[in-house]
């Protein structure tokens, strides 16, 4: 219940839409069980069987059931009398198609906003989880897989709709046509109206019984379509590694297995799920069947009040509770989905976030002065990754981290941004702890390119534009030119609209880094944070690029973290890091004069 209500209260309903519903499902129970009971007289007159009770008087008006039933027999009367029966039929069945009509526009009016109702809950929930995401930490895209990810922001996303819109049914839509069939039923026998309250708690109970068992399993059900979601996307993101490496089979074979686990999980809920139904069904032929022989027998001795049309449309009428029993039955299986998959999603809008601002934090508006590491320690899954870190980037330096892999220079790079917390000592720039610092203001004043250059399945003036919605054509170009980036863009035949593919897969390895350097140098951010930026480039790339890199370090504060020693020669000072760290510093020049690390990396680069 707890997780129904959270759907309910995220999903943000507007009252005055479920107000409306409301009001119309109203309107449609009315007009449709005037449907039923307006065949009472039809009957009656086609078959000639007595029971008119005609007013000898127009009743006075007012707003009640009776009012409207005698207005409609005194107006029957009259015409019986004046023109018979056959336009008596006439009449009766212009009220009826009138009826039919406006309880079908009200239905429809109801759909239609049940309808806005689901997509605005499925678009709601969305957003929560996915703004939720996007305030993840760094960890949780290494700790999660992508598909479960995806998997969860729309599969499951998709079964809280269908709960929100079977919450409606249930709470507005369905006891209401019950109800209405009901009085009806009450109104033409209490005797027999009696008997079929008996069903109630019956089919309750089957329904409550077939629920219970109904969550855990569709729990199952969706964690299943998760991996299955994850095995696509990895086996479509490393389909290259697949077919290289001749392991098509045994990427199948893994789906094959996921399938089989998802059938076998489906079909067992399928089981369950769809056995409600017939059972409620079958009750309602059954006591349908004990109504016809208790009410056919008070009809046919005439022991009851009860003539034959109005048995047979109790009957009628009583059959019509079955479709909405049947209904809240079927709402109920599916909401036990719904409920699974919102306990899936609330676990991602529950997690904690390590990462969050002060109550009031500091903007940063410039960077004036320096950066600074004060015994930094830092771990990682509870294995040491830093320990005792110090150094200071002033402004307009440049420091190098270099070190064997492993050696945390990644993560001094990513202590900057604040993308991870230190343990213990702090990160500082302006005198100011970043934890201190809002967290948008620090990062405006960084620009990143990394290694693996992240590119959006975008055109090339988006990517270079991006989270700079203010730029100009003529910005980007120049930015472009500055990147070295400009003189292939202009060779497309769509230039700086050309579409990129995901990842800019329809770009060589050296045209997306230029397409990075030319993004940082658009943002034109006093620090700049280098990771390994020419490290996967090939000769002829690494030369534009390193040329586009010296271009954009013109001036800034730079942090620089190299796997050819050779790129760093002329740093202001350099790290040489071993096991989390700083065994070395100072210059190149200084750093070749002292056996230790850093003259062996060189050795072994071969580059002195």
């Amino acid at each position: 219940m707890k997780i129904l209500i959270r759907i309910l209260k995220n999903a943000k309903p507007r009252p005055v839409l479920v107000l409306l519903y409301f009001i119309l499902i109203i309107l449609h129970t009315i007009f449709r069980i005037i449907n039923f009971t307006a065949l009472i007289p039809i009957l009656r007159l086609l078959f000639d069987t007595e029971g008119f009770e005609i007013p000898s008087e127009q009743p006075d008006f007012s707003f009640s059931e009776r009012y409207f039933q005698e207005a409609f027999y005194y107006q029957l009367g009259d015409i019986l009398t004046i023109s018979g029966k056959e336009q008596a039929l006439y009449f009766i069945c212009a009220i009826l198609v009138l009826s039919v009509l406006l309880s079908n526009v009200f239905q429809y009016l109801a759909t239609l906003i049940q309808a806005k109702v689901r997509i605005d809950a499925v678009s709601n929930m969305r957003k929560l989880v996915f703004e939720r995401v996007t305030r993840m930490e760094l960890n949780y895209f290494t700790e999660t897989r992508r598909g479960d990810i995806m998997s969860r922001i729309n599969a499951d996303a998709f079964q809280v709709e269908m709960t929100v819109v079977n919450t409606l049914k249930i709470l507005l839509k369905e006891p209401f046509l019950i109800i209405g069939f009901f009085y009806a039923l009450f109104s033409i026998s209490p005797e027999l109206t009696f008997y079929t309250l008996l069903l109630i708690p019956i089919s309750g109970i089957v329904i409550s019984f077939v629920a219970k068992r109904l969550k855990k399993r569709a729990f199952k059900v969706q964690e299943s379509v998760s991996r299955m979601s994850s095995i696509i996307d990895e086996a479509i993101t490393g389909m290259r590694i697949i077919k290289a490496f001749s392991a098509r089979n045994y990427t199948l074979r893994k789906f094959d297995a996921e399938i089989n686990e998802y059938s076998k999980q489906s079909f067992k809920m399928a089981v369950k799920n769809h056995l409600s139904s017939p059972i409620s069904e079958f009750l309602g032929v059954l006591f349908l069947s004990l109504l016809l022989i208790i009410g056919g027998v008070q009809v046919l001795s005439n022991h009851s009040d009860l003539d034959a049309a109005e048995f047979i449309i109790f009957l009628i009428l009583f059959s019509q509770i079955l479709n909405p029993a049947k209904s809240i039955s079927n709402a109920v299986t599916t909401i036990q989905r719904g409920l699974a998959s919102g306990a899936r999603l609330f676990e991602i809008v529950d997690r904690k976030i390590p990462i969050s601002e002060k109550p009031n934090a500091i903007v940063l508006n410039e960077f004036k002065g320096q950066i600074e590491f004060s015994d930094v320690h830092f771990s990682y899954e509870e294995k040491p990754n830093l320990t005792g870190i110090d150094f200071t980037l002033d402004k307009g330096k440049i420091i190098a981290l270099v070190g064997p892999s492993g050696a945390g220079k990644t993560t001094i790079a990513e202590l900057i941004p604040r993308f991870y917390d230190v343990e213990r000592g702090a990160v500082m720039v302006d005198g100011y702890d970043v934890k201190d610092l809002e967290l948008n203001s620090v990062r405006r004043l960084m620009g990143i390119v990394t290694q693996d250059s992240i590119l959006f399945n975008d055109t090339i003036f988006n990517n270079i534009a991006f989270g700079k919605e203010d730029a100009t054509i003529e910005e980007v170009k120049k930015a472009s030119k500055i990147a070295n980036a400009l003189e292939f863009i202009d060779e497309l035949p769509e230039g700086l609209n050309t579409m990129i593919g995901e990842s800019g897969s329809k770009l060589s390895g050296g045209q997306r880094q230029r397409l990075s350097i030319a993004r940082a140098v658009l943002k034109n951010p006093p620090i700049l944070i280098l990771d390994e930026a020419t490290s996967a480039l090939d000769s002829s790339s690494e030369k534009l690029v390193q040329e586009a890199l010296f271009n954009l370090m013109k001036n800034r504060t730079t942090l620089v973290i190299a796997h050819r020693l050779s790129t760093v020669q002329h740093a202001d000072q350099i790290l040489v890091l071993e096991e989390g760290k700083v065994v070395q510093k100072g210059t190149h020049a200084d750093l070749i004069k002292t056996r230790g690390l850093y003259s062996k990396l060189l050795e072994m680069q071969s580059l002195h």
